[in-house]
């Protein structure tokens, strides 16, 4: 695993949330139902992602938790950066302090590409592709697709 839980969670409800309602509210209780997100560490990360800026919530009849921009303007490399940080994918893959192409590891030569189709990956996919992937997923595997009882506040994206 390249991401800690906290960034493979957040990467997993932000998926499902842009799948559920892209432009709305959804309550934390419907966006974890059926699925093995553990709600309250959920609940962690998306209070600590909208004071980042890139959730916002909404208390009260109709709230919960929306994405602050489009999800097609949000990729895999932002939440990364938001919840990891992306400092560790130019960092030497052996951990020595100096390491480039003039100073290079015993590694560097075989890791350089890979870091490099990593972060292309990471900056190319959005919520959007990942929400319409994991959609079609669930309709490939016969999952049903979560019926959000909930109303949805109107939302304002700044």
């Amino acid at each position: 695993m390249i991401y800690s839980n906290a960034c493979s969670y957040a990467i997993r409800a932000m998926t499902r949330l842009a799948m559920l309602r892209p432009d709305g509210y959804v309550l934390l209780d419907e966006l974890c139902e059926g699925t093995d997100l553990p709600r309250h560490f959920v609940a962690k990360i998306f209070q600590d992602l909208v004071r980042k800026g890139m959730l916002t919530s909404a208390k009260g009849r109709g709230g919960g938790f929306a994405l602050a921009s489009p999800a097609k303007q949000i990729t895999l490399y932002d939440i990364v950066g938001m919840i990891d940080g992306v400092d560790s994918l130019d960092a030497c893959v052996v951990g020595m302090a100096r390491c480039n192409d003039e100073q290079p590891c015993p590694q560097h030569d075989q890791w350089k590409p890979i870091r490099s189709e990593l972060k292309k990956f990471l900056l190319s996919t959005t919520l959007d592709k990942m929400a319409s992937t994991l959609d079609k997923k669930m309709q490939l595997t016969g999952m049903p697709r979560p019926k959000l009882e909930s109303k949805s506040k109107p939302l304002a994206r700044g």
